[in-house]
């Protein structure tokens, strides 16, 4: 596939989807320099796709955009869990001198035949899926809109299956990548760097599927690297994090500006796995902890913790996303940012 024929793009560069640092201003940004603005929707109504949507079709001329989906199963509720998980947190909430609430406030949902209603309106050009694909009665409908279906892997068992199952292209999204680790079948034991899933899956001679490598691509020289290598797009997640059109919060900015800062893949912030800049609240409790309630229900317990702790300036309850490499990371028009990552391309 010639994405760039295929999309009308100027560059094979995706910006990653990144739900509660962005809307729709840094995809019409990345768009005008020439790549593929993507929105995350699992936090979305339907109504405010289709506003985003508008809004980015309004401020783009034909241009493509990608829209991103979860594919997790909801749970249940699990009151038992929700009060371990408060007990835990007890101390957070008296050193804060702040209370927890029983609001749920606004949850990762996945995907479901009302998303396809709003896609079969809308026709995005690009519509991906994180944690799998959707039943193949929803998947056969995407299609049918003309929409490439992209989907991420995390190891090369997770792209066998994605390929036998109808996506596309496969997202390689290594172990540097920053946020929700895409795992559906792995572990993070079996999950390797981005250079090795890439060789794997483009070297795998069952899997048909053209490949987008993600996670650690902050230079114009990884995004030149990777092309090399076979694959037919790169995406970029952490970079644009401190872009102008970004609504990376005043914490989470300070620190990306910390070169000193590590990351670390946790659970603690949503009950998935997801790499962040390490807090105090994550090397306390042990970065991966079996007390965290299921995903998306971990969030809803730590917001008040969030919320006050972020009005003294602290980010300890904040979910600061960020791959491996920050030295991408510029107060810069997304616009330029997506510019500059293809000036090594031919």
């Amino acid at each position: 596939m010639d994405l760039l024929s295929t999309l009308n793009l100027a560059y094979p560069i995706i910006q990653a989807p990144m739900a509660g640092v962005q809307d729709e201003k840094l995809a019409i940004a990345v768009a005008h320099g020439g790549g593929l603005g993507s929105l995350p929707c699992a936090m979305l109504s339907e109504e405010q796709i289709m506003a985003q949507v508008s809004e980015f079709r309004q401020h783009t001329q034909r241009a493509p955009i990608n829209l991103n989906f979860f594919c997790h199963s909801m749970p249940s509720l699990n009151q038992a869990e929700q009060s371990r998980w408060q007990q835990l947190l007890a101390p957070y909430y008296q050193a804060l001198e702040c209370h927890p609430n029983d609001d749920l406030g606004v949850l990762r949902q996945p995907f479901s035949a009302q998303h396809v209603a709003v896609l079969e309106q809308l026709r995005p050009e690009v519509v991906s899926f994180h944690f799998g694909l959707p039943e193949e009665k929803q998947l056969q409908r995407v299609k049918a809109t003309g929409a490439v279906v992209l989907s991420s892997a995390n190891t090369l068992a997770e792209a066998r299956w994605l390929a036998q199952h109808g996506c596309d292209v496969i997202i390689a999204q290594g172990i540097e990548a920053g946020g929700h680790r895409a795992m559906f079948s792995s572990t993070l034991a079996e999950q390797g760097t981005t250079a090795q899933l890439c060789q794997q899956i483009l070297a795998a001679k069952d899997i048909n599927v053209p490949v987008i490598a993600a996670g650690g691509i902050t230079q114009a020289e990884h995004v030149a690297h990777y092309m090399r290598l076979g694959v037919i797009a790169v995406q970029v997640g952490t970079s644009y994090l401190l872009c102008d059109e970004a609504t990376t919060s005043a914490v989470h900015r300070q620190a990306l500006r910390a070169e000193h800062r590590q990351t670390a893949i946790t659970n603690l912030y949503s009950g998935r796995p997801a790499r962040g800049i390490t807090t105090s609240f994550m090397q306390e409790q042990g970065f991966i902890s079996d007390q965290v309630p299921a995903f998306p229900y971990a969030s809803a317990k730590l917001a008040p913790l969030r919320a006050k702790a972020q009005t003294l300036g602290k980010d300890d309850f904040t979910p600061l996303w960020s791959g491996t490499d920050r030295s991408g990371c510029h107060a810069i028009s997304a616009t330029e940012l997506t510019r500059d990552l293809a000036a090594q391309l031919k």
